[in-house]
């Protein structure tokens, strides 16, 4: 009698995993169309602007949900500095990455993000107390060796000013995960995190915006709305992902997104990835991978 009930169970298991794996591949997918829209406006609108406008869409779009959570009582938070350091973290790795959609190719701002993993790696040090053992530390220096790939010094280099700002934004994308985490630890709800990060974002941008405002056309509006809509889709599926499915099974396969960057970027810009970069990514991927089974690894033990 409880054979069928285990495989009931295992059949369910498959099929929460099945559905957060498509759920991750289709917020790949979506983070790739935010992107393209990005890199299509940004000619005639400041990046900043853009930050504000993917901000005050999201929050007008999250309003329902806040609304159905209890409203704004539900933004009562006992983590308030948390939440500025992951507001002010996101928003450097939001406006680092529009301005990366700007001026470089797409697959090469998607690789070079690639390098969040190693530096939340290193930051877990100091700002949550873990140790980290010399496989990781390992990862961590074959990744960077990766990087060096994708940035091809030499002829044909990516321009280094605006690849530095990219990966200076994985940085600041690495603290904000680690803001998260440590809130997720003291039970801030996942609905109370994104709405101070879209408040947040919406008043700092708002006030940059206030000294490089351009008037965009009908078109220029379109496509900033749509940047809003498509990244907010685009987080709830990343997030509907995590909640369905284990990290171990889901994170994999984020690495989708360099196929998409790779596809929207060649068919709309010609934009033609080098071998050296798809090398640099592998490493890149395979170093990510490897950090991730370790922390597996170092949760199951502990």
């Amino acid at each position: 009698m409880t054979q069928p009930a285990e495989e009931s169970e295992d059949a369910a298991l498959r099929r929460r995993r099945g559905r957060a794996i498509a759920a991750v591949v289709a917020a790949a997918a979506t983070f790739a169309v935010a992107a393209a829209l990005v890199k299509w406006v940004a000619p005639a609108i400041p990046t900043i602007q853009i930050v504000f406008f993917r901000s005050v869409v999201s929050l007008i779009a999250l309003s329902p949900m806040i609304r159905r959570e209890g409203g704004l009582k539900v933004l009562a938070t006992r983590r308030p500095g948390w939440h500025v350091l992951r507001t002010l973290a996101g928003f450097g790795g939001m406006f680092t990455a529009f301005y990366g959609y700007a001026t470089l190719p797409l697959a090469e701002v998607t690789a070079l993000g690639f390098t969040m993993p190693l530096f939340l790696t290193a930051l877990s040090i100091p700002l949550l107390g873990e140790k980290v053992g010399i496989r990781r530390w390992s990862a961590v220096i074959v990744g960077f060796l990766g990087v060096l790939l994708i940035l091809r010094p030499g002829a044909g280099a990516v321009p280094l000013g605006p690849a530095l700002i990219v990966v200076s934004g994985a940085v600041c994308w690495a603290v904000a995960m680690i803001a998260i985490r440590r809130m997720g630890e003291v039970g801030e709800s996942s609905v109370v995190i994104v709405a101070w990060f879209s408040i947040g974002g919406t008043v700092l941008a708002g006030t940059l915006t206030m000294f490089a405002w351009v008037t965009p056309g009908p078109l220029e509006l379109a496509a900033l709305v749509g940047v809003g809509l498509v990244s907010t889709l685009a987080q709830l599926l990343m997030t509907e992902a995590y909640r369905r499915g284990e990290a171990s099974i889901v994170a994999p396969f984020e690495y989708t997104g360099i196929l998409w960057t790779t596809l929207v970027g060649l068919l709309i810009w010609d934009e033609q990835p080098a071998p050296t970069m798809l090398a640099g990514v592998a490493i890149l991927i395979a170093s990510g991978l490897y950090i991730l089974h370790r922390e597996v690894v170092r949760r199951r033990a502990a």
